[in-house]
């Protein structure tokens, strides 16, 4: 993740650069103003390879790492954190999970359209009364005929008003709790599926956020992903990979904003001299730029760990918690170096301060993430109870 490194990683980055620059900020304002989500953009990202890298190449994808998928978010988060939401969501929620997960006919029918962005790929873990706890949600799925019968509702689910195809968990056996779980993949235009309302967020906006509803939707055994009773393992091995991932957004958005603020602080004066002679802004920058790289550092962490398929969930929820909150005060701390024209919406300080906020709150809180942290440090067996092969504290959310 750092500027220098392997050729073909920098070669990545470079393109994915090129195409954000000429694609996606001419975008990015309209974007936030009208909440506007770029369909067309969204097919430009799949036609230049940007939206499956992890997929192997036989089924459309890139046949690439985490680090390549977290390159291409950083890149896009320095000018959009919004679509870089949702092509997170898309490429590492929805295509990473079933390129991992799928049986070969599963990942034929479905990969490639959605590394060609054809198809828009959702995740729906989260429910009304289920966020940080994940494994309680109450979305049910009961045997019938050759196939199941879902229903529930699903809320804050990234992509889930535009997605035409979602990976859905819901409780097959609620009698055996976390282990009762299993995960489907549910078409939209599915008959009983629909979008209940579209959410207006503060922040990320452009990209869709919604509530979904399941009232009797018929899913064939076919489209179970895994093993019936099998989806936690599925569930927290893709929240661990999401934590890894997804935190190369925050890390591009403490660099955008490191970059204008030493560029300001260049050529704003003041008092007769450029503010960047002010020992409090020079202050400011250096911990924007300490910052940053801490975040890379544990980012890259996090990356190797999943990429080798280390199990342990500390380096990503580590990473993302203190990537996710050091973006919101980076972000905050760049408006003040802008003043009164960071505050104003001509520049997009405030909007990344906006966007930034989300990130500590999704993917499991940074409350929840550092009881991770620290459940791990505790070790195994702490309190003497598990879920999916890890020590929970008794009550404690999952995720």
């Amino acid at each position: 993740m750092s500027g220098a490194g392997p050729a073909p990683e920098q070669d990545l980055r470079d393109a994915a650069r090129r195409f954000v620059r000429r694609e996606i900020s001419p975008i990015a304002d309209r974007m936030d103003r009208e909440d506007h989500f770029p369909r067309d953009v969204f097919g430009r990202l799949g036609e230049a390879g940007f939206l499956a890298p992890t997929v192997p190449e036989a089924y459309g994808g890139l046949g690439l790492g985490y680090r390549a998928q977290a390159v291409i978010l950083e890149e896009i988060a320095r000018a959009s954190p919004a679509l870089a939401l949702s092509v997170g969501a898309h490429s590492n929620l929805f295509a990473d999970n079933l390129a991992r997960n799928g049986t070969d006919a599963q990942r034929s029918r479905f990969l490639p359209k959605i590394a060609a962005g054809e198809q828009i790929g959702a995740l729906a873990l989260t429910e009304p009364n289920a966020g940080s706890d994940a494994v309680a949600i109450q979305t049910r799925a009961v045997r019938e005929g050759g196939g199941y019968r879902l229903t529930g509702s699903k809320q804050f689910i990234t992509n889930g008003p535009v997605a035409d195809l979602l990976l859905v968990y819901a409780k097959t056996a609620p009698e055996r709790g976390a282990a009762g779980i299993s995960a489907f993949l549910v078409a939209r235009g599915t008959a009983g599926f629909s979008v209940a309302r579209s959410l207006d967020k503060m922040g990320m906006r452009g990209s869709p956020t919604g509530e979904l509803a399941f009232q009797d939707v018929r899913v064939p055994e076919e489209q179970r992903l895994g093993p019936e009773n099998g989806g936690v393992g599925i569930m927290m091995g893709g929240l661990n990979v999401e934590r890894a991932v997804l935190g190369a957004i925050p890390v591009g958005i403490l660099a955008e904003v490191l970059d204008r603020s030493v560029a300001y602080a260049r050529q704003r004066e003041q008092f007769g001299r450029r503010i960047g002679e002010f020992e409090l802004v020079q202050a400011k920058l250096a911990n924007l730029y300490t910052d940053l790289t801490a975040a890379r550092l544990l980012l890259e962490a996090a990356l190797d760990a999943v990429g080798r398929g280390d199990r342990s969930l500390g380096p990503s929820a580590a990473a993302l918690t203190f990537a996710s909150e050091a973006s919101t005060r980076g972000a905050l701390e760049a408006l003040q170096i802008h003043g009164g024209y960071g505050y104003m919406r001509d520049l997009p300080i405030e909007r990344f301060v906006r966007d930034a906020k989300l990130l500590e709150i999704g993917a499991g809180t940074s409350e929840i993430r550092r009881l991770i942290v620290a459940r791990e440090l505790l070790g195994e067996g702490f309190d003497g109870s598990t879920i999916g092969g890890r020590s929970r504290p008794p009550g404690a959310p999952t995720a």
